[in-house]
This record gives C-alpha cells, sequence and structure tokens, in this order.
C-alpha cells in the first residue's frame, strides 16, 4: 500500500519523464490579491509568468535534462481555452509527451497546426482537418489527443509547437513559463529544489513529494509510518506463532513423554519439533503470501484521488488561488514484487523454526 501511494503521487511526473516542475507566480499586491487583467485575449495564467532571461539560464545550469513551455489562457466572448506550446527539442520530457498519446492524425509540426484534445473536440464539434480560431489566426486541425491518466499536469484544450504559442503570444519571442528537469541524480530533489528557489525568488517548484503531501491520510503511511507498521506487524507474528505453538506443545505433552519412553532422545524429539515448524511455516507462508497477492489484487481495482495544486492545474482558471485544488482518480497500482514475496516467504519460515526449536528445546 505504501509502495503503491508513492508510485500514484509519482505518476503525473513519471508519465512526462520529469522529476521537478518550476512555474513563476504573478506578484501579489500587499493585500495578497493579483493585479486585475483584462478577461478577455491571450495572456498569461497568474501561476504560469513568462521567465527572465537570467532566470531561464540559470535554470538551465541545473544538473539534469530540461525541456520548456508556454502555457496560455484564451479568453473568448463563447468561453475560455487554455493552449499549451511544446518543445519538441527534447522528445522525451515536459508536455511535449502529449506526442505520445495521439488518438488519431498526427501532432502538429507546422506554425498553422494544432491538436485538440479529444473531449474539447467533442464538445467544440470540431474534427481532424478543420480549421480553428485562436486569436487572430485560423489553424488546421491535425490531430486529435487523449490524456493519460495521471498527466493532468499536462493537459491542455490546445496543443501546438513552442514557435507557435509564442507568435501567438505577443510579449516576447522567447517566452517561457513552464520549466521541466530529470536530475541526474534523484537523491539530490530537496537540494535541487532549495537551489531552484534561490535562482527564482518566488518560484513554485514542484514535484512528486508534492502531491504526496497534499493527499495526506492513507498516502502519510508511505513516508513515515511503513518501518513501524512492519515491525509491528512482524513482532504480531512471532508472537502469535508462540503463543500457538506453545498451546500445541502442551496438548502434546503426553505423546513427548511417550516417546522418550520409547527411547527417543532430547535431540531427536526436538529435531522432531522443529521439522514439524518448518513444514507448518513454509506452508502458511505460501499461503500467506497467496492470499497477500489476492488481496493486492483486489486493492489495485480501488481508484484514489490526487489533489491537483491550483498552480498545476492548467485547464482550470483558478483566480489568484482561491479556489480548491482540483482532483484526478487514478487507479491505485498496488503490486506484489517477487522480491517481497520471497523476503515474506523466508520470515514466515526463519520465525516458524525459530520459535519451533525454542520451545521444543523447553518442552523437551
Amino acid at each position: 500500500m505504501a509502495a503503491a501511494y508513492r508510485e500514484a503521487a509519482g505518476q503525473p511526473f513519471k508519465n512526462m519523464g520529469a522529476d521537478l516542475i518550476v512555474q513563476r507566480g504573478a506578484s501579489r499586491m500587499e493585500n495578497g490579491s493579483i493585479p486585475a487583467a483584462s478577461m478577455r485575449g491571450i495572456l498569461l495564467p497568474f501561476s504560469n509568468q513568462v521567465f527572465e532571461p537570467g532566470e531561464l539560464f540559470a535554470l538551465k545550469q541545473l544538473p539534469g535534462e530540461n525541456a520548456n513551455a508556454l502555457l496560455l489562457w484564451e479568453f473568448t466572448s463563447i468561453g475560455f481555452r487554455t493552449i499549451m506550446g511544446v518543445d519538441a527539442g527534447q522528445p522525451a520530457l515536459g508536455a511535449v509527451k502529449v506526442k505520445e498519446w495521439v488518438k488519431e492524425g498526427r501532432f502538429p509540426q507546422n506554425s498553422d497546426e494544432i491538436a485538440l484534445e479529444k473531449h474539447f473536440a467533442k464538445f467544440q464539434k470540431s474534427a481532424i482537418g478543420n480549421m480553428f480560431q485562436l486569436g487572430e489566426k485560423a489553424f488546421t486541425v491535425t490531430g486529435l489527443i487523449e490524456i493519460k491518466e495521471g498527466p493532468q499536469v499536462a493537459a491542455a484544450n490546445i496543443y501546438t509547437t513552442l514557435d507557435s504559442a509564442r507568435a501567438l503570444f505577443k510579449g516576447k519571442p522567447d517566452a517561457v513559463n513552464l520549466f521541466y528537469l530529470k536530475l541526474e541524480d534523484p537523491a539530490m530533489l530537496n537540494s535541487i529544489k532549495l537551489e531552484t528557489l534561490s535562482l527564482v525568488p518566488g518560484a513554485s517548484v514542484n514535484s512528486s513529494d508534492s502531491f504526496l503531501e497534499l493527499m495526506g491520510g492513507v498516502s502519510m503511511i508511505s513516508e513515515k509510518f511503513s518501518f513501524i507498521v512492519s515491525v509491528a506487524g512482524l513482532a504480531g507474528a512471532v508472537l502469535l506463532i508462540m503463543k500457538t505453538m506453545a498451546s500445541h506443545l502442551l496438548e502434546r505433552k503426553k505423546e513427548i513423554g511417550t516417546l522418550k519412553a520409547l527411547g527417543w532422545t532430547r535431540q531427536e524429539v526436538r529435531r522432531q519439533l522443529t521439522a514439524e515448524a518448518f513444514i507448518q511455516a513454509i506452508s502458511g507462508g505460501i499461503l500467506g503470501v497467496f492470499l497477500g497477492y489476492l488481496i493486492s489484487c483486489s486493492l489495485s481495482f480501488l481508484s484514489i484521488s490526487i489533489p491537483l495544486p491550483w498552480e498545476l492545474n492548467p485547464v482550470v482558471p483558478a483566480m489568484a488561488g482561491h479556489i480548491e485544488a482540483a482532483t484526478h482518480a487514478v487507479r491505485l497500482p498496488v503490486s506484489v514484487s517477487l522480491c517481497l514475496a520471497l523476503e515474506g516467504l523466508g520470515l514466515s519460515v526463519a520465525i516458524g523454526c525459530f520459535c519451533g526449536y525454542f520451545l521444543g528445546r523447553s518442552g523437551s
């Protein structure tokens, strides 16, 4: 369960190949609000302001692979949509991973092409080959994209190339407001987070740990209590086995006495009791692993809700962050590894044999 919650929390990043996502929020006024902007046309999300050239240069010096993206909002008279311009120069990292999730057609290659998220396309009654108006320019729809379970941090209504998105946003020709980083050494995650905050003051730096903290509840087991729970379970198992075997031994005192009367030595009695304990322990261990596997299979059908921080939610215009964090459901990726199963079986046999020998020695 602990491993499954950790994996579920990391899915939004795993599917994009990134360890960190860096954003730069809008400056707030003294009262904590964000200065009002005209809610018409193409503009930057409050949580995704453009990085300064010096900030972007410094971020690119961090150890690891990196990629950029430009997320835009467009408010029109008929609704709201999000536009994601992806960096095709890094095909295995960041929002460009949506290229792998094209359901129909192909991903945009030219400056006058776009791809639509399939549900958005259905709502807009648009199909491949149709023209779609963004700002003052008409684009050709070349593909439909189906977002996989988990990577809602890369979700958008419309996808295009980074250069096309920059052309739509007439602020800066080199505009970037999403920075993805895949670390050379994942163990450096916390130190790189601190370094990033020093390079871009006020930045939002998110990783799988950020999701795990928001999930709370059972997910806290994965970080703080999994070892304690495991030790407590092991201690409980030892006590239960000793109690069961002790009761079994008391019931067999007459039998042990009969064996000794027939000429069995204490060593032979101990060997007999230890062998019986070994057979019982390995049988119980196999049964326990099988039951654990069945329970794990049943748990894998459960869905959990992963809170999505408002600054990482590109499809909801959470004005100034005063809207509760959105959530998306992910099936709990519970699995039993062969190593874990063998460890459980080994512990079962070791504990059973130890208890059988100890009690056999005291009872013979």
